[in-house]
């Protein structure tokens, strides 16, 4: 039984150290805030994207799925620039990968789409490390910022009757 107790702490030992080295390769489109490379699937640090289903308004009143919006800029950008390589933060209650993600340029992917009005900022994780950008995203009305919204957390919540904490 030992061997059994030894075992297990070094596979937990080694889970840990493989969940922080980067992760590298092409990356496919999950959804705004959410992709998968070789398998993995990573969801993006800090950031909070409008769920695929999710409707927005845009500057004229008018309805627009914002979340397939954000998806589809998302697969654009990343494909300007391959492969994209993943900082590992976290493992969230899905047993997702939490990351910070770079273009092979260099351009942090997170920020990009609170910059660009595809995600919000979302404090809960970032500590605002992106209330700046977005700022400047709903001053300029950028995407989602173009219109009205609902933060994509509590459309979620509503979506699946839970209180969810945005």
């Amino acid at each position: 039984m030992k061997w059994i107790a030894g075992l297990a702490a070094v596979l937990s030992c080694c889970d840990a150290a493989v969940a922080q080295e980067p992760v590298i390769g092409r990356a496919s489109v999950i959804d705004g805030d959410t992709i998968e490379i070789s398998g993995a699937r990573i969801r993006l640090h800090g950031v909070d994207a409008p769920e695929s289903w999710q409707k927005c308004q845009d500057d004229d009143g008018g309805d627009y799925r914002c979340g397939r919006v954000a998806a589809l800029a998302l697969d654009r950008f990343l494909a300007a620039s391959r492969p994209v390589r993943c900082e590992i933060v976290d493992r969230d209650r899905y047993q997702r990968l939490v990351g910070v993600c770079f273009r092979a340029d260099g351009v942090e992917v997170n920020e990009w789409l609170v910059a660009n009005g595809f995600a919000v900022d979302w404090t809960r994780y970032s500590d605002g490390a992106y209330a700046f950008v977005q700022e400047r995203a709903r001053k300029r009305k950028l995407g989602i910022w173009q219109g009205e919204f609902q933060q994509p957390c509590e459309a979620r919540g509503q979506r699946t009757k839970h209180t969810s904490a945005c």
